[in-house]
């Protein structure tokens, strides 16, 4: 179906409210017909007949490997299929038995029942009613969304797990031994090395044969459905020699019938019970598998779907199933891959392949005795090694250790643990993945890069510093959500690179990717504002997104901070670096050029014994405003000016008749100037002014001033400026 058509499929949930959309999930059908066109017709027929043919023997097999009658396989095909695209949201979706549900099935059943007795079929079809409950529920309140916590990783592993234990518990219908089937890897490999003599040779070759025919088929005419093929030659090979006499065991005749209701008399509120966490786990599982392919295939159609719609379409399917003698079911990949093939265009191919499958089974129901179990028991192996997707393994064995573990995990799990919980083990592993993830954000320096232009990390991919860090200024940038989980590993980070430099007195958070904060995550950024302030230095803020900043206004964290510390990051660096950062540290302690404004100031050292970076000024003193000066310079007593900047700068511009005096002699001391008259200080911003003019308060000096604003505010109010020409010479 083309993607408008698909879109119209879902107008319901785009804006509906949670509450409001519940009853829109269960007219999907309605809205499936309404914007069904004639022209889709001949593809979904198409489609629906190739799947169809291909349905069958899967089912049947994978009944039998549930321990259930194949008709059970059968039925589950028929309605699952219908029920899921009537009520699904893939337009190509298949959904039935399948391998991995149908070995789960079994696992959860057979310490519960005997396997093909009446309890045990009530079981099957009770336990795909309470999965199927479970789903419906899940997309009502709108869950799909929790699918996404979930990684590839369980999937993968538990589909491969799944894969090994299928082709060995195969092993022993496929060799014709006789010993009880288990969903224990170790208890089947013992059975299998304790009866590997007693191999009936006959059905050994028929399996193999039918393996063989099938990779033959599928090697020369993938466009035909081998499986059915090849279990059509093996019963032709039965009928012909008469095998079930020389022992080899064939299906029982199928029933020609509608599917009856599911007799639930056998069971009882202790085996419901029973039945509660393998329930769950078909739930999960299940659903995860079928949105997997769902949106695999939609990768490819570019079609827009909708997880809680899946979520109850698989939940229906199931349901129905159950209550109508089938069994749990979930999204094929083989045969939803088969249908977008074939040129499935919607939905309706899904419904015809049930059809399809209701009216072979009618047909040909009587031909079943002629099926050789053996030649199920090769399919289910070759299908079940496709489910070990040795590709995808490597791909996330070169991933991160974290889905590493996860898929390592879930397959010793599925290997040696009853399946329901281990795929519980692998989904657990999963989320306590994501929250770790989650709540250990990166914190990382950043420097501008060698043209000035951007801000980038300050380590390499080889482990090596890009640039050196400022001095005075740490720029860190917080890669992750600052919620309750995360803000502590957040404010730790922040506190260590500020305990490793602990002359950067001032903080720049670049907040671009930040989405999300708590009130958490307000406390911490709270708590290192404090720091900073206490030890005379403060932080500033770049790149908040807006929903992010809505809630630091809505806390009342700006108003702590100050609208004038949100900086933008275009200009944020000048800013701090005239108006923040000490100039006096830039020229006489620093050794590096981190900042473009860095690069043409003049570097002078300090007299030997003297520092800055522990002087920091304190005193509170007498400043002057750049007009009042200027009146007091051209009144009978005029104060003496005295410029504390370099020689370089000096020259450059300053006040007419200012004495230079650069603030190292300054520090140095004692001073001579005079003390019986008023002494201004200036520099270009007023704060190297400002160190200067304490140092001369502690000399001794009682009348001393700063200019406020500095040379900066003299040249804003337009007031004259001297020029030494030497400066071009």
């Amino acid at each position: 179906m083309p993607a408008s058509a698909a879109t119209k499929l879902h107008p319901l949930h785009a804006k509906a409210p949670a509450l409001s959309a519940i009853p829109g999930y269960f007219f999907q059908p309605t809205r499936l017909l309404r914007v069904y066109q004639r022209q889709y017709l001949r593809p979904d027929l198409v489609a629906g007949l190739t799947v169809g043919v291909v349905s069958l023997p899967q089912g049947i097999a994978f009944a039998l490997l549930a321990g259930l009658p194949a008709e059970m396989g059968i039925y589950t095909s028929i309605i699952a299929a219908m029920v899921g695209a009537l009520w699904g949201s893939s337009n190509q979706l298949s959904t039935g038995p399948t391998n991995s549900s149908s070995l789960l099935v079994f696992s959860v059943l057979l310490p519960i029942a005997i396997p093909g007795s009446a309890a045990y079929i009530a079981a099957a079809g009770m336990l795909a009613v309470m999965a199927g409950a479970l789903r419906v529920l899940m997309g009502m309140a709108r869950l799909g969304v929790l699918i996404n916590f979930v990684s590839d990783s369980v999937i993968v592993g538990f589909t491969a797990g799944a894969g090994v234990l299928i082709i060995v518990g195969q092993l022993r219908t496929l060799l014709g031994l006789d010993f009880p089937s288990s969903p224990r890897l170790v208890e089947t490999a013992s059975n299998l090395a304790l009866h590997i003599h007693e191999i009936h040779w006959l059905s050994a070759l028929l399996g193999i044969g039918t393996i063989v025919a099938a990779l033959l088929i599928r090697r020369f005419r993938r466009s035909l459905p081998a499986p059915l093929i090849a279990m059509g030659l093996s019963g032709v090979v039965v009928a012909i020699f008469n095998l079930p006499q020389y022992g080899v065991a064939v299906l029982s005749a199928l029933t020609r019938s509608l599917p009856p209701l599911t007799d639930l008399s056998q069971l009882s509120f202790r085996m419901v019970s029973d039945l509660s966490p393998g329930a769950l786990a078909l739930a999960v599982i299940g659903l995860i598998e079928a949105l997997s392919i769902a949106r695999a295939i939609a990768a490819q159609t570019g079609q827009r779907l909708d997880s809680n719609q899946e979520f109850v379409g698989q939940g229906l399917a199931n349901i129905a199933a159950g209550m109508l003698s089938g069994y749990p079911s979930s999204g094929s990949f083989n045969r939803s891959a088969l249908n977008l093939e074939a040129g499935a265009r919607t939905p309706m191919a899904s419904i015809f392949s049930g059809l399809v499958v209701l009216v072979i089974v009618f047909i040909f129901a009587p031909l079943a005795v002629y099926i050789p179990l053996p030649a199920i028991a090769a399919l289910l192996v070759l299908s079940a090694f496709t489910m070990i997707n040795r590709k995808e393994m490597v791909r996330i064995w070169q991933s991160t250790q974290g889905d590493r573990l996860i898929m390592v995990a879930t397959i010793g799990a599925t290997l040696f643990l009853p399946l329901q919980f281990a795929v519980l083990t692998g989904v657990l592993l999963s989320l306590v993945y994501y929250i770790w993830r989650t709540s250990l954000p990166h914190v990382f320096p950043v420097v501008p890069d060698q043209n000035f232009a951007h801000l980038v990390h300050q380590i390499d991919d080889q482990g090596q510093p890009r640039r050196p860090s400022c001095p005075q200024l740490a720029i860190l940038e917080i890669r992750g959500d600052l919620y309750f989980g995360a803000a502590p590993h957040v404010e730790e980070m922040i506190l260590a690179v500020r305990a490793a430099n602990p002359w950067q007195r001032f903080l720049l958070l670049r907040m671009v990717s930040v989405d999300q904060i708590d009130i958490s995550g307000i406390h911490m950024l709270e708590g290192i504002v404090r720091s900073y302030r206490e030890q005379g230095g403060d932080v500033f803020l770049v790149r908040v997104q807006p929903p992010v900043f809505a809630f630091m206004r809505a806390t009342g964290f700006v108003e702590l901070l100050g609208r004038d510390h949100l900086l933008d990051e275009d200009t944020a660096i000048t800013q701090l670096f005239y108006r923040v950062l000490d100039p006096a540290i830039c020229i006489y302690e620093c050794e590096v050029k981190v900042f473009k404004e860095c690069q043409n100031l003049p570097k002078q050292r300090l007299p030997a014994g003297l520092t800055l970076r522990t002087d920091q000024p304190t005193l509170a003193m007498p400043t002057v405003a750049p007009p009042a000066l200027w009146a007091q310079l051209h009144s009978p007593a005029p104060p003496l000016i005295c410029d504390v900047r370099e020689p370089r700068e000096f020259q450059r511009a300053h006040i007419p008749g200012a004495q230079l005096l650069p603030l190292p002699k300054v520090l140095a001391g004692p001073a001579s100037l005079p003390r019986d008259r008023r002494i201004v200080l200036t520099c270009r911003s007023g704060r190297r002014s400002l160190r200067a003019a304490q140092a001369l308060a502690q000399q001794g000096y009682t009348s001393v001033a700063v200019l406020e604003g500095g040379l900066l505010a003299w040249e804003a109010a337009g007031l004259l400026e001297a020029v030494d020409l030497k400066e071009d010479l």
